[in-house]
C-alpha cells in the first residue's frame, strides 16, 4: 500500500483544466467574428453539436470504464478512512461537520475566491483583449489558453513539491501571493500595446492562479480527513461558482463604466483578502498523521509506554 500521491492527484485534477485550456483554443477557430447572423448561427451550432457529440462520448466512457472504488485502498489513511466512514452518515451531517472545522472553512473562502477571480478573469478575456487590441480574437482565445497550459505545469510542480516537503500551507500560501502579484503585473501591463507582452504576463499569472486550483483539493483533503473528500471538494468547488458569478458580474460592470484596468484592480483586492485570509489556515495535516500511524509506530508507542509505566516500580524494589 503506497502512501498518498500529491503529484499524481494534481495531474489528475488538472486534466479539468486541459478542458478549459481547449475551450479557449477551439471557439475562437469554429466561431469566427462575422456580420452575417445566418452565417454566425450556422458555426455557433456547428459548435455545439460538437460539443454535445464529445460529452455523449464521455458519459458512455463513465457508465463503461469507472467504478466505484478501487479494489484495494491506495493509501493507508485512505483505509483507515473506509473503516470509520459510518453507513449511517448522512450527507448534511458530514457538511455540519465540515463547517465547524475553521480551517477548512477559511479554506473554502480563500479557494472561492482565487477560483473565482481566475472565472471572471477567463470569461471576461476576450472583453478585455479586443479591447485593447482590437481584431484579435483569436489571439484573445490563445493567450486564454497560455493561462491555462502554464497553470498545468504549475499544478505537476506544485504536486511534486507537496511529495517532498508535505509544505501544504507554505506551498498554499507562496502560489496565492504569486496569484497576486501576477494579477498586479498583468493589470498594469495589459495596456501597453504590446501583445507578446500580455502572452508573457498572463501566462505568468496563470502558472499561480491556476496552479492553485488543485492545490486548495490536496489541502481540503488533509484538513478534513477522514470525511469524504466528495463533500469537501464539492463545497470548494460551490465556493468557487458563487464568488465566480458574483465577480464575474460585478468585473464585466466596472470594465464597461470605467475600463478594464479598475476591473482587474477590483480582483487584485479580493486576491489580497484572499492571501490574507490563506495566512491565518493552521497546517492540521489529519491525512499525513494517518498515513504515518503504522502498526509498527503503535507497537513501539506501546512498548515505551509500558517501560515508561514500570519505571517507578523498579526504583521502589531498588530503593526498599
Amino acid at each position: 500500500m503506497r502512501a498518498d500521491n500529491s503529484s499524481t492527484i494534481c495531474v489528475c485534477r488538472s486534466e479539468r483544466e486541459l478542458g478549459i485550456a481547449i475551450g479557449f483554443l477551439v471557439p475562437p477557430v469554429l466561431v469566427p467574428n462575422v456580420e452575417d447572423r445566418d452565417k454566425l448561427a450556422y458555426h455557433i451550432s456547428i459548435m455545439f453539436y460538437i460539443i454535445g457529440g464529445v460529452a455523449t462520448l464521455l458519459l458512455i466512457l463513465v457508465f463503461i470504464v469507472f467504478k466505484e472504488k478501487p479494489k484495494y485502498p491506495p493509501s493507508r489513511a485512505q483505509s483507515l478512512s473506509y473503516a470509520l466512514t459510518s453507513p449511517d452518515a448522512s450527507y448534511l451531517g458530514s457538511i455540519a461537520q465540515l463547517f465547524k472545522n475553521l480551517n477548512f472553512v477559511l479554506l473554502v473562502i480563500t479557494y472561492g475566491l482565487n477560483a473565482g477571480a481566475f472565472y471572471a478573469l477567463s470569461t471576461l478575456l476576450n472583453r478585455m483583449v479586443i479591447w485593447h487590441y482590437p481584431g484579435e480574437e483569436v489571439n484573445a482565445g490563445r493567450i486564454g489558453l497560455t493561462i491555462v497550459i502554464a497553470g498545468m505545469l504549475g499544478a505537476v510542480i506544485s504536486g511534486i513539491w507537496l511529495d517532498r516537503s508535505k509544505t501544504y500551507k507554505e506551498t498554499t500560501l507562496v502560489v496565492y501571493i504569486m496569484t497576486l502579484v501576477g494579477m498586479v503585473v498583468y493589470t498594469f501591463t495589459l495596456n501597453l500595446g504590446h501583445l507578446w507582452v500580455v502572452f508573457i504576463t498572463a501566462g505568468t499569472m496563470g502558472f499561480f492562479m491556476t496552479g492553485y486550483l488543485p492545490l486548495g483539493f490536496e489541502f481540503a483533503a488533509e484538513l478534513t480527513y477522514p470525511e469524504s473528500e466528495g463533500i469537501s471538494s464539492g463545497l470548494l468547488n460551490i465556493s468557487a461558482q458563487v464568488f465566480g458569478i458574483i465577480f464575474t458580474i460585478s468585473q464585466g460592470q466596472i470594465i464597461d463604466n470605467y475600463g478594464t484596468k479598475p476591473g482587474n484592480i477590483f480582483l487584485c483586492l479580493f486576491l489580497t483578502l484572499g492571501a490574507a485570509l490563506t495566512a491565518f489556515i493552521k497546517p492540521d495535516l489529519r491525512r499525513q498523521k494517518a498515513n504515518k500511524e503504522t502498526p509498527e509506530n503503535k507497537l513501539q508507542e506501546e512498548e515505551e509506554e509500558s517501560n515508561t509505566s514500570k519505571v517507578p516500580t523498579a526504583v521502589s524494589e531498588d530503593h526498599l
